[in-house]
């Protein structure tokens, strides 16, 4: 949701004691403020739910002075795992340490760096018909860097999170209620961030919101979680991650991979060669090993373990080239479609499989173009999809397609999914292979 905001005025003013907020969010980029929700005066004057460098705070400021603030002591920093945060502003409570709370999948947060509670009967600015309602930033500024869903407003309400969530009986997880029961009051809205209507309140309640900047809807949910690239495995990478972490831009030797692994399985994905700033020292495959020095390029010195297709349209196996085909650059979409069943590999290029590749031939691996080693063999026990690039004076950026449907912001163009009718793809996905996504983990696998 990076530079994307709605928000709504309201005609009427609500409830300005007691509400409640609860959204799911995948985090992006966590570093400086990262506001999901809030309604602005002034810069002194504010009420925002909101991380910032990895905090997670909920404030009410007025006249520049905290007048009700949690800041937790715990840092939110992980960016394969979906949340889902409440916050309940209901100053009528006559416990102080009642009239703001903060839930975290289920949990209530208590430990706070500062724990500052509002005056009973204090009014916030949300709900005033003077401010608008901002979902996703602040004052056109502090953008949300990541993904939302099952966002819920509820107007005079101080809810529970088991109104909104609820733990799996099987795995323990804690889930979203897709269509829980929620008084949603005058001012109060659900966005399910629809396609074609981003904004729309399915509430009932008709406070739909007005959607500033570019955004796009996404296969990837609290329901079914799906790979991206990994701004935590940063070392040397000097990655930067932006479209819900599924680009990602570089400018030294080394290489990136995934939230997810592989173990077993057959698995598909897209990666987009974006831009570069001279040659043709893009990689895109997959590895096994963790990258650890500064020569660990995913390419042909970092020794075993890693499987890459080269822009000059050389495959490397194990750090070796092991046959050389077509050539790509800008513009190009990569397919790798792996075989962990088979210990096979395959590339296409922009939907025609190279080497003249055929990755539902099984155990026979027609056109694969290498055999990795065998997954208990490497080096941290699975496969991770990885991109690099290997010029280090120079810049380079791909968009990684694991199914949730966009290269960066602009949609793949077509509705290809996999067997389990998961995922949207540029290309038709082979028959046997599936999205890199918890769902197909747990089936697949």
């Amino acid at each position: 949701m990076a530079s994307t905001i709605l928000s709504r005025t309201p005609g009427v003013a609500g409830n300005r004691r007691k509400w409640t907020f609860s959204t799911w969010v995948k985090l992006g980029d966590v570093s400086g403020s990262r506001t999901l929700f809030g309604s602005y005066s002034s810069s002194g004057n504010y009420n925002q739910i909101w991380f910032q460098d990895g905090d997670f705070r909920f404030d009410q400021y007025t006249s520049s002075s905290s007048v009700g603030t949690l800041i937790t002591d715990r840092k939110f920093k992980d960016p394969a795992a979906w949340y889902n945060i409440v916050c309940v502003w209901d100053s009528d409570n006559a416990a102080a340490g009642d009239r703001m709370k903060l839930y975290v999948n289920g949990v209530e947060e208590t430990s706070f760096s500062q724990d500052t509670n509002p005056a009973q009967y204090l009014d916030s600015y949300v709900n005033s018909t003077s401010y608008s309602l901002e979902v996703g930033g602040m004052n056109a500024g502090e953008y949300f860097d990541g993904i939302m869903a099952h966002t819920h407003f509820a107007d005079g309400q101080a809810y529970a999170p088991t109104v909104f969530g609820e733990t799996d009986s099987t795995s323990g997880i804690w889930i979203a209620k897709t269509s829980p029961s929620v008084t949603y009051g005058t001012n109060g809205f659900f966005l399910k961030y629809a396609s074609g209507a981003l904004g729309t309140d399915s509430s009932g309640e008709g406070n739909t919101m007005a959607v500033s900047g570019t955004m796009t809807t996404t296969k990837d949910t609290p329901d079914n979680n799906f790979c991206m690239m990994n701004p935590l495995n940063n070392y040397l990478f000097n990655g930067t991650y932006s479209n819900g972490n599924n680009t990602v831009a570089t400018d030294v030797k080394c290489w990136n991979s995934t939230t997810l692994g592989m173990t077993t399985g057959k698995w598909y994905w897209e990666t987009k060669i974006v831009s570069a700033t001279s040659g043709e020292d893009w990689t895109v495959g997959f590895a096994g090993i963790t990258a650890t020095g500064a020569t660990d390029d995913g390419g042909s010195t970092e020794g075993t373990d890693v499987f890459h297709y080269r822009a000059t349209g050389a495959v490397w196996n194990n750090g070796s080239t092991s046959l050389t085909t077509t050539s790509y650059t800008t513009g190009d979409i990569i397919s790798i479609a792996l075989d962990l069943t088979n210990n096979k590999w395959y590339v296409g290029k922009n939907g025609t499989w190279l080497n003249s590749g055929d990755p539902t031939s099984g155990a026979t691996g027609t056109g694969a173009v290498g055999s990795p080693t065998a997954v208990a063999s490497t080096s941290i026990g699975a496969y991770f999809p990885s991109v690099s690039y290997l010029n280090a004076s120079q810049s380079g950026t791909f968009s990684t397609n694991f199914g949730n449907g966009y290269f960066g912001t602009t949609s793949t163009g077509t509705a290809e999914a996999d067997d389990a009718g998961i995922g949207v793809f540029k290309y038709d996905v082979p028959a046997g292979y599936y999205a890199l996504c918890t769902n197909n983990l747990g089936d697949q696998s």
